[in-house]
């Protein structure tokens, strides 16, 4: 049976653009409203900086010194951006949750607007599990509390992206409680759990994807 999603579930609505983007919010940019050319291009330059320190040390090294040296400016500058650690691990995350925002809104198909709802579903998770190996110890970091973990809004957007595409991949679904059951095999704890505990190869979760997105969909496997 076909079942409509319920008012409150948060879905993108039609025509969601890139400047409809979720705010995860630091606080800095609401102070900011209309950062000058030079200051956006330069804490775009210490966020790609943290980015890549994340990537190479892990979460747990990354320091406002780090940071600095990498960017090749000073720590004030870092600080009066960032205010400290916890405000620069803020930004970094949500800085990378608006570029794959930005990737499922207006980039190129699969992952973006133009291909069949299936292949974004495929391309969706194995685009997703990428990341989340990439930034492992900066997902954990930023992990919710218990009670916020299904209401954050970076959540409550991938939920509505997923419950969207289920629509027409599945319409006589459940879109809403499918979408669930997809993200939670996306879950950074697990995928934790999964790589760095159970050694699984990254691959083999890849690959688990492609086969539940054909289960749910009820299509053929991707070759």
């Amino acid at each position: 049976m076909s079942a409509a999603l319920p008012p409150s579930f948060p879905m993108p609505p039609d025509g969601f653009g890139p400047s409809e983007l979720l705010q995860l919010g630091t606080g800095a940019e609401e102070d900011e409203p209309c950062l000058r050319a030079d200051a956006a291009r330069n804490r775009a330059r210490l966020l790609e900086a943290a980015g890549r320190l994340v990537a190479e040390h892990g979460a747990a090294a990354l320091t406002m010194e780090a940071v600095a040296a990498e960017a090749r400016v000073g720590k004030g500058t870092v600080f009066r951006r960032f205010g400290d650690r916890t405000g620069l691990l803020a930004a970094l995350l949500d800085h990378s949750e608006r570029k794959f925002q930005a990737a499922l809104l207006s980039g190129p198909p699969p992952l973006g607007p133009g291909a069949p709802p299936v292949e974004r579903l495929r391309a969706f998770g194995c685009a997703l599990l990428r990341r989340s190996i990439d930034e492992l110890d900066l997902q954990l970091a930023a992990e919710p509390s218990a009670e916020r973990r299904h209401t954050a809004a970076p959540r409550r957007f991938l939920l509505g992206h997923l419950a969207l595409l289920l629509r027409e991949a599945v319409p006589d679904g459940d879109s809403e409680l499918l979408s669930h059951t997809l993200l939670a095999y996306l879950d950074a704890a697990l995928i934790h759990h999964l790589t760095a505990q159970c050694g699984l190869p990254p691959e083999r979760l890849r690959t688990g994807w492609l086969d539940l997105v054909a289960r749910v969909t009820r299509t053929d496997p991707a070759v």
